[in-house]
């Protein structure tokens, strides 16, 4: 099998996981969510007003939980390109090689 290919079909196989537990987790964030707010913020609303103001407070919440976190990915992630661009190296390097590198 082609290196390149079999780096490309490695890459995708990760990105496809990592996608997917990502829609896991946020399916059970948005469960978490929606328990707190209709246990928690539906009853001090009066009863007409609930549903759209239930629905109000959750978008504001998912809102701020993503931006929050896109801001400080993108953070981490300036961080290791300034690294990568100094020449230094993103993470702290181990001092003994690693069982799992090939050396030739």
């Amino acid at each position: 099998m082609n290196k390149r290919f079999h780096l490309q079909l490695v890459t995708q196989m990760l990105v496809l996981c990592t996608s997917a537990f990502g829609l896991v987790a946020a399916l059970a964030w948005n469960t978490v969510v929606q328990t707190f707010i209709n246990d928690f913020i539906k009853p001090l609303i009066p009863a007409g007003q609930s549903v759209i103001v239930s629905e109000l407070i959750y978008a504001v919440i998912i809102s701020a939980l993503v931006i929050s976190l896109t801001i400080y990915l993108t953070s981490i992630k300036e961080k290791l390109e300034e690294k990568l661009k100094s020449g230094l190296p993103p993470v702290s390097s181990p001092q003994t090689p690693s069982p799992l590198r090939h050396r030739r």
